[in-house]
Parts: C-alpha cells; sequence; structure tokens
C-alpha cells in the first residue's frame, strides 16, 4: 500500500470525530505533504493530496498555523514555518548523540578522531565528533565553519552537486590557499570533484592544515539533508595506504547509520 492509500484508508475507518491520536496523525500527514513540496498550497490542494476530508484539513492547518508549524500567506496557501526551523536546529545538535555509538566503533577500530559534517551555504559544519584517545590527535569544535575546497568532507558534500552549483559556492566562498597542497583553481577542484565521485571518497593531503589528513565518505539516510563522515589525523600516521584502507570500515559504518535513521528518510 503505498502512502496516499494508506492515509486515505486511516480516514475511511470511521466517519465519527476522529480521535486526539488520529488528528496528530493527519496533522503529520499534512506536514509530510508540505515538507515534500517545494511550493505552497491551499487546503484544499493539501487535502486532495493527502485524502484527507476538507474540513480536518482546514481545523488541522488553523491549529498547525496558531503554533508556528505552517504559515499562511495573504491568499491562503500554506508552507512550513518558522517553529520547524527553531526544532531543526534543535534536531541537528541531537543528531550527534545519536550518531555516538556508531563514531566510537569507527574510532576505536581507526584509533583517530571522526568527524561528521555538513554543507550549509558556503561552508562546511561540523556538526558531530568522537575524538582520537592518543596524545596527538586532530580535533575541531563541533560548530566549525570551514571552506569546503581544502576539506575532505567538503568534497565528498560537493561532489554531487552540478557544477554551476560547485562553481556559486566556491565564488561566493573563495577559495584561498590553506597551505601549499591547497587547491585553489575552480577547474581544477572540479576536476577532484570528478574523482571523488568516481572512486566514492575523498581525501584531504595536508590541504587545510600542514601535518593534517583526512578521509571522508558520504553519509546518506539521516533525514533529508546530505552529510559527510571523516577520519582525520596527523599525516604521519595517515598516509595514503592507510587511509585506502580505511575507506572499506567508513563505508561500512556510513552504511549502518543510514539502516539505523531510516524511518527520518521515509
Amino acid at each position: 500500500m503505498d502512502q496516499s492509500s494508506d492515509r486515505a484508508a486511516r480516514t475511511s475507518e470511521d466517519g465519527a470525530e476522529p480521535t486526539r491520536v488520529q488528528s496528530v496523525d493527519r496533522a503529520l500527514d499534512l506536514l509530510d505533504e508540505l515538507c515534500a513540496s517545494s511550493e505552497s498550497q491551499t487546503a484544499s490542494e493539501l487535502s486532495r493530496r493527502t485524502g484527507l476530508p476538507y474540513a480536518s484539513t482546514h481545523r488541522l492547518l488553523g491549529v498547525l498555523a496558531s503554533r508556528g508549524y505552517v504559515r499562511a500567506d495573504d491568499i491562503k496557501r500554506y508552507s512550513l514555518g518558522p517553529q520547524l526551523v527553531i526544532a531543526g536546529s534543535r534536531l541537528t545538535s541531537m543528531v550527534g548523540t545519536w550518531l555516538r555509538p556508531h563514531l566510537t566503533e569507527l574510532m576505536e577500530y581507526c584509533g583517530e578522531t571522526v568527524n561528521v559534517a555538513r554543507l550549509e551555504d558556503t561552508h562546511v559544519v561540523y556538526i558531530a565528533q568522537v575524538q582520537s584517545r592518543q596524545r596527538l590527535r586532530m580535533f575541531t569544535e563541533v560548530g566549525n565553519r570551514v571552506l569546503p575546497h581544502a576539506t575532505a568532507v567538503g568534497k565528498v558534500l560537493l561532489a554531487d552537486r552540478p557544477a554551476r552549483d560547485v562553481e556559486d559556492v566556491l565564488r561566493r566562498g573563495g577559495m584561498p590557499a590553506m597551505t601549499r597542497n591547497t587547491i585553489t583553481d575552480a577547474a581544477t577542484f572540479l576536476k577532484e570533484l570528478d574523482q571523488v565521485s568516481a572512486q566514492g571518497f575523498a581525501v584531504d593531503d595536508e590541504e587545510g592544515e600542514l601535518g593534517v589528513r583526512c578521509v571522508a565518505v558520504p553519509l546518506r539516510g539521516v533525514g533529508d539533508v546530505p552529510l559527510a563522515l571523516s577520519v582525520s589525523g596527523p599525516a604521519g600516521r595517515l598516509a595514503p595506504a592507510v587511509q585506502a584502507r580505511l575507506v572499506p570500515q567508513l563505508l561500512k559504518v556510513a552504511g549502518e547509520i543510514a539502516v539505523s535513521f531510516a524511518p527520518l528518510s521515509r
């Protein structure tokens, strides 16, 4: 049974006033529909697409609007509201807590610092980390923002984007030289991204900081926001051959995370 059929089945279970649980379920159906659409919608459109009665749709939209979860414009077209932005920012911080067992598993395997990052406009933002227990280790504060062109996570996050989008990010954010190894030319960087796409992982060979290397893979399936999973450490311990051996384990953990977070991606 597809999602729309499932919704229709639930609405026809009884014709009486929906219970509180049914109302919550229906309100979530409306939010799901608004999340899935890039355009605002009328109550009639939402009623038709969710299979909910118009009266219930109109009533629930009023409740959601009063709480800030949806907003209506002057012609009564509905879109997601500001309260969801607040909830989303809190969710991002909680993701780090949920990911921690997986990140700890990877850190124990490789002995190096493990990070998760996302792309926000022109910068990479680190949202989770488990530090290496070794005295000499890589450290980046959660919440730290860096330009993507000099990081393995940045390369992974940009590799799936159209070239014109990547060029826009690079133009607005800039491509300053962090070290002598930093790629500072957009054309060269795009070729690097082609290689990242082909091989399924990215490396940072002392491009962001001398003495630090990193290897990263895509982390998909944690909601709708693309993430990157990485291992970083001193260049002497993360030689290219070591990085290559870590890729299968990175991909394994990324797959385990995707499975455990599957409900967020429905």
